[in-house]
């Protein structure tokens, strides 16, 4: 919506328009208001339209041409018939009301604005309206809108863009340096090439970029600035850091951003051969794509990384939310799995067809099976280890030579046939000595760790294992609590 500016405060009027303007004659003054406005209504003191005037051909062209004789307030919308009355209140003054925007109602598209400003004209009471359209204004407004709204969509998405390289930067396995190719400053660099050089980024950056490296190298680092000057791309330049007596190797890329050259470098380590660094690049990658979930801990069993599917098998959002957690944060049963699990890889170095359950961020619980090894050399000795739901599998459904009934149909077919005292009775016992059974399968026999793991005290299993007639118990006397 326009809206409509009051009369200037500094507005001046002739000296003596009645000496210098008297001798106008009424066709001469027409003339001059249809041709400082484009549209001119003499109204009568009945606010009746008396006469029109249009100085402008589109306004003449699209408004309504039976507007003599009819109430001036009658041929506007009618949210501006107060601002009619106003203004045919306000020209009783023989000055000039101040603007005010009337809208008329056009029979297609939008409403016509129009700026009108009155002033009294005769001693009988009539009035002059002068208006002015207010549709070219009206439009480079609207266009001056859109133009901002498109702007900030623009702001929006470069922002969004930024946020999103950004973070890529920063979480990027790759170690990434971003350095001036004029003044061979530092200007950027990620926690990865932090890592790589062992100095926090906030000494890295602005510092000189050769001066990173031992003095053998900076020649070479020199040159490296040089070829990537002319050259799109130079990679594989072996380079020693200063400090450091592992080689690593250098690539980088030219790119300009607000008229200024930057030098895109990445670092890798050598390893040791390009066929071998292949091969353990292509190994890497199918780790961390496998459908397995696959984790490698600390010896204390504190998680160092993992692989998208052990990601979304405990329903994390990412590798960083997790490192650094305990693995039994979702693995096994509190104090039982986790530590038979740990105990066992200590003593003999790896574990196969460990079967546990897991349990997610937000509750879900699965069976799995692990197999895990134990790589006690090494810079940092760690745990591996690789973990498949097992889900429901052949020969589950029949242990210790008894079949579980899996259907109601199945209960329900002993109906008639068995007492429902023995059937529940008979049921719960089965139940029982399956759970005892896969207890002991879980623990491998260690009787304290079933008995934890079922919720019951030792001298209970004991006399359960008796029972059931589970176990060797000849010899063994049975535990005091």
């Amino acid at each position: 919506m326009v809206v409509a500016s009051r009369a200037s405060p500094a507005m001046t009027h002739f000296k003596d328009a009645k000496a210098n303007l008297g001798s106008i004659d009424p066709e001469t003054a027409a003339g001059l208001f249809v041709a400082s406005s484009d549209v001119v209504l003499v109204i009568d003191r009945s606010g009746v339209i008396r006469d029109v005037a249009f100085g402008n051909a589109d306004l003449a062209r699209d408004a309504y041409h039976d507007w003599v004789g009819r109430k001036w307030v009658d041929t506007v919308t009618v949210e501006s018939r107060p601002k009619i009355e106003e203004m045919v209140a306000e020209a009783t003054a023989p000055t000039p009301s101040r603007w005010r925007q009337i809208n008329y109602a056009a029979q297609h598209g939008p409403d016509v604005p129009v700026r009108f400003s009155v002033v009294r004209a005769h001693a009988d009471g009539r009035i002059i309206a002068v208006g002015r359209d207010l549709r070219a204004l009206a439009s480079l407004q609207q266009r001056l809108a859109e133009a901002q709204q498109a702007m900030e969509r623009e702001y929006a998405r470069i922002r969004d863009s930024e946020k999103r390289y950004r973070l890529l930067f920063q979480l990027s396995s790759e170690a990434v340096m971003i350095v001036d190719a004029g003044s061979q400053r530092v200007v950027e660099v990620n926690p990865a090439a932090s890592a790589m050089i062992g100095k926090d980024f906030r000494k890295i950056a602005g510092s000189d970029f050769e001066a990173l490296f031992d003095e053998p190298s900076q020649k070479v680092v020199r040159s490296f600035v040089a070829a990537l000057r002319v050259a799109p791309r130079v990679e594989n330049v072996h380079v020693h850091l200063h400090g450091h007596a592992e080689a690593v190797l250098l690539s980088g890329s030219l790119f300009r951003q607000d008229s200024e050259s930057h030098l895109l470098v990445l670092f890798s380590r050598l390893g040791g051969g390009a066929g071998v660094s292949n091969e353990k690049a292509n190994l890497a990658r199918i780790l961390e794509t496998m459908p397995d979930a696959f984790v490698v801990t600390t010896q204390e069993g504190r998680i160092l990384s993992a692989n998208t599917a052990f990601i979304d098998l405990v329903q994390s959002a990412s590798e960083d939310q997790i490192r650094g957690q305990p693995l039994d944060r979702w693995l096994g049963r509190p104090g039982v799995d986790v530590d038979l699990l740990f105990a066992n890889l200590r003593s003999h170095g790896s574990i196969r067809n460990f079967q546990t359950i897991l349990t997610g961020e937000f509750g879900a619980t699965e069976d799995v099976e692990i197999t895990a090894v134990s790589i006690p050399g090494g810079e940092q000795p760690c745990l591996g280890f690789a973990i498949r739901s097992s889900g429901w599998r052949a020969g589950r459904d029949r242990l210790g030579g008894r079949e579980l009934p899996r259907t109601v149909e199945q209960f329900t077919d002993l109906v008639g046939r068995v007492p429902l005292k023995n059937l529940v009775r008979e049921t719960t016992d089965l139940i029982e000595r399956l759970c005892i059974e896969a207890a002991l399968e879980l623990t491998r026999d260690n009787r304290a760790s079933a008995a934890e793991m079922l919720g019951l005290s030792r001298q209970g299993l004991y006399a359960k294992l008796r029972r059931y007639g589970l176990g060797d118990l000849d010899g063994e006397s049975e535990p005091v609590n």
